[in-house]
C-alpha cells in the first residue's frame, strides 16, 4: 500500500509541474510539404580523393529543369546544355534534337525505374525521328566513357541494340564507328561485357549486312598489331554466329590465302579458331570446309602461321567432338611431323593439335598415330614452361584413353617418367597444374593397375 500511495504523489506533483497551456508536439505527415535541401557543388581539384557524388541540377543554373535526375560531376559537360530550360522556338531544328535526346539519355541513364522506363519507350519510339547521326553522335562518347559503371553500360547497351533493331539498314554508314566502341568489349575482363559487346556485333550484322561488316572491318584485318588482329577475329566471329558459317567461307578462302601479308592469313585462322569455340558443335555441317581453308597453312612459311594453323585445327576437333574423325584424319600426317622437328611454343600448339584429332579419329589410326605422339610428349615431361606440361599430360590422357593404347601402357615406362617428373610437391602451388597431375595419376592407376604404380 505505501509503495502505491507514494508512485500516486509522484504522479500528481509532475502533473502539476506542467504549464496549463500546454500542447503536444504536432507530428509530421508524409504529405507535408518537404524541407527544401540546397545541394553544394563538391570541389574535386581541392579534395581528390573524394568520390564522386551526383550533383544536384540547380546549382549554378538559372531556369532549371526540375524533372531531370541528377548529374555525376565527370558528365557535367555532356549534359550542361540539357540542363538549361530554353526557349526551343530559338533552336535549329538539329539542337532542339540533340537537347531532347540527352534529356532522355539523362533519364535513362541516372533516372528512377519509372522515369527510365518511360525515357526509353520515348526514345525507341523517336529513333527514326532523332536519325541516326545524332542518336548515335550523342550515345557513342557515353559509352566511351571512363567513368561508366557497369549497370549504367548494360542499360546503354539495351538502348544501342533497340536502336539498332529500329534503324535496321539506316545503321550502315555508322557501322564503323560502333566498331571501334564496340569491339574492345569482345576482350574485356569482365565475363558480362563480354556478353554485350557479342549481343550489339550480332545486331549489327543482321541490321547492316555482311558486305558492310567486312567493309568496316577491312583495314584491321592486316593490322600490324596482334592485339587489334585478334579483336576483329573475335568480332568475324560473332558475325558468323549472327549470319551463318556458309556466307563467311568465301571471305574466309580468301584472307587464308592471302599472299600479301600474313598478317591476314593470321587474321583468317585467328576467325576460324574463335568461330569453333563460340559456336561449339554448330560447326559440324562446315567442318570439310573449314578444314579445307586451314590445312594448306600447316606447311606455310611462316612459322607463326603454321603455329595458328594447328590451334584452328585443334578448336574444329574440340568443337566437333566427338564427330569429324573422317574430315580431320586427314591432318594427322602433318602435324605429327611438325611435332618431330617443332620446338618450344610451336611444338606446344601442335602437340596440342594431335591430341584434338586423336581423340575424334578411329581407333586404329588413333594408336598408329599416338604411340608416336606419346613419345614426343614424354620427351617433354622435363620442360619448364607451365603452360607446356598442362598441354602435355592433357595429351597424354587423350592417348590413353584410345583403348589400343590404354592396354599396352604397362610395357612401357611411361608411368615411371611421369611420377618422376611431376609428382614434387612444388607442383601442387598451381591448382590447374595439380588438377592435370592428379588426373593422369588417376587415369593411369586405371590403364595399369595399383601393382604397377610405385611412388
Amino acid at each position: 500500500m505505501s509503495n502505491s500511495s507514494e508512485s500516486e504523489s509522484r504522479h500528481r506533483r509532475r502533473s502539476e509541474s506542467y504549464s496549463s497551456d500546454y500542447s503536444p508536439r504536432p507530428r509530421r505527415s508524409r504529405w507535408d510539404e518537404k524541407p527544401t535541401v540546397v545541394s553544394t557543388l563538391i570541389d574535386t581539384n581541392e579534395k581528390p580523393d573524394a568520390t564522386p557524388a551526383l550533383i544536384s541540377n540547380d546549382i549554378g543554373i538559372q531556369n532549371k529543369i526540375e524533372s531531370l535526375p541528377d548529374v555525376k560531376p565527370g558528365e557535367r559537360a555532356f549534359f550542361e546544355d540539357a540542363l538549361i530550360q530554353r526557349d526551343e522556338s530559338e533552336l535549329s531544328s538539329e539542337e532542339r534534337k540533340k537537347i531532347q535526346l540527352k534529356r532522355l539519355l539523362l533519364r535513362i541513364k541516372n533516372g528512377t525505374p519509372a522515369m527510365r522506363k518511360q525515357a526509353l519507350r520515348q526514345l525507341t519510339e523517336r529513333t527514326k525521328e532523332f536519325g541516326a547521326e545524332v542518336l548515335f553522335e550523342q550515345i557513342l562518347p557515353l559509352l566511351m566513357s571512363i567513368t561508366l559503371e557497369q549497370q549504367e553500360r548494360h542499360i546503354l547497351v539495351k538502348v544501342v541494340n533497340r536502336i539498332i533493331f529500329k534503324l535496321d539498314s539506316l545503321v550502315r554508314p555508322f557501322t564503323a564507328k560502333l566498331l571501334v566502341v564496340i569491339t574492345p568489349l569482345l576482350d574485356d575482363a569482365d565475363f558480362i561485357a563480354r556478353v554485350e559487346g557479342r549481343e550489339i556485333i550480332s545486331n549489327l550484322a543482321k541490321a547492316a549486312g555482311l558486305q558492310t561488316m567486312i567493309a568496316a572491318m577491312r583495314p584491321d584485318i592486316d593490322s600490324p598489331e596482334e592485339s587489334i588482329r585478334n579483336t576483329t577475329a573475335r568480332a568475324f566471329s560473332v558475325v558468323a554466329a549472327a549470319i551463318g558459317i556458309p556466307s563467311l567461307l568465301p571471305f574466309l578462302k580468301a584472307v587464308c590465302g592471302s599472299k600479301k601479308s600474313w598478317y591476314a592469313r593470321h587474321t583468317g585462322l585467328k576467325c576460324i579458331q574463335q568461330i569453333a569455340i563460340l559456336m561449339g558443335c554448330s560447326v559440324l555441317p562446315h567442318l570439310s570446309a573449314l578444314v579445307a581453308i586451314v590445312f594448306p597453312r600447316l606447311n606455310d612459311i611462316e612459322a607463326n602461321i603454321t603455329k595458328f594453323a594447328a590451334l584452328a585445327i585443334a578448336a574444329l576437333a574440340e568443337a566437333s567432338y566427338p564427330y569429324g574423325g573422317d574430315v580431320l584424319e586427314q591432318t594427322l600426317e602433318p602435324i605429327i611431323e611438325g611435332c618431330k622437328r617443332m620446338r618450344g611454343r610451336l611444338l606446344a600448339s601442335y602437340i596440342k593439335a594431335a591430341g584434338q584429332v586423336i581423340s575424334v579419329v578411329d581407333e586404329e589410326i588413333a594408336a598408329k598415330y599416338g604411340w608416336e605422339i606419346i613419345r614426343v610428349v614424354v620427351r617433354e615431361f622435363k620442360t619448364s614452361d607451365e603452360e607446356m606440361k598442362k598441354i602435355v599430360l592433357k595429351v597424354i590422357r587423350q592417348c590413353l584413353n584410345v583403348e589400343i593404347i590404354g592396354k599396352e601402357t604397362s610395357k612401357n615406362n611411361i608411368a615411371e617418367r611421369f611420377f618422376e617428373s611431376f609428382w614434387h610437391r612444388r607442383n601442387s602451388v598451381d591448382k590447374k597444374l595439380s588438377k592435370e597431375v592428379i588426373e593422369t595419376a588417376l587415369l593411369l592407376s586405371q590403364k595399369m593397375g595399383a601393382k604397377y604404380i610405385k611412388i
